[in-house]
């Protein structure tokens, strides 16, 4: 295996990481966790 190969890989690798969490972001963008969290600033204590 050369390195030419490893490189291949690395960039693979990362770009199904990266296409994964956009899913896995994009999937969740309308959970209750989030919900909740973008009103926090806005309730007064």
């Amino acid at each position: 295996m050369d390195i030419n190969t490893l490189r291949i890989l690395a960039t693979v690798s990362s770009f199904i990481l990266f296409v994964s969490i956009v899913i896995w972001a994009w999937k969740n963008r309308d959970s209750k966790n989030f919900k909740e969290a973008e009103s926090l600033p806005f309730i007064e204590d």
